[in-house]
């Protein structure tokens, strides 16, 4: 297993749900981020309370920069999803520490494996441990909608 990468000098991560942005993260999310573009406030927030949320923050001004959802049980599974790092700020390593924070905190819940579905983002997600499923006939998915 990889390192976990340091966030950098100014920023600091929080799961505090209280803490979440929800407009900033939204409009993030439903205006350029091409997984969730379009999606509706209401559902965003639902997702976000359903979640094991992460934040990063700048320490002077405590405005958000980043964010990650996770769908846990804390016990067996994971699903990592929703990373979105501000363009301001990409490039610095906030993105990396943010799903290194996210892979400490899974880990310690015992949980067997963390899933994610990347389009374009393999390569971050590799140098922290990531990998293409070994047998992807085995999974399936339910979809109900595009």
């Amino acid at each position: 297993m990889t390192d976990t990468p340091s966030l950098p000098e100014g920023y600091e991560i929080s799961t505090d749900p209280a803490r979440v942005d929800r407009e900033r993260v939204h409009h993030w999310l439903s205006t350029d981020a091409y997984w969730a573009r379009g999606r509706p406030r209401e559902k965003q927030d639902l997702a976000i309370e359903g979640s094991l949320n992460f934040g990063v923050y700048d320490t002077v001004s405590g405005e958000q920069v980043a964010c990650a959802r996770v769908i846990t049980d804390r016990a067996t599974f994971a699903w990592l999803c929703d990373v979105y790092v501000d363009p301001s700020v990409r490039g610095k390593g906030v993105g990396s520490a943010l799903v290194g924070a996210v892979r400490e905190k899974t880990r310690s819940y015992g949980v067997r494996r963390v899933l994610l579905a990347t389009q374009d983002a393999h390569g971050v997600y590799a140098k922290l441990g990531f990998a293409p499923l070994e047998r992807p006939e085995h999974w399936m998915a339910l979809i109900f909608g595009r």
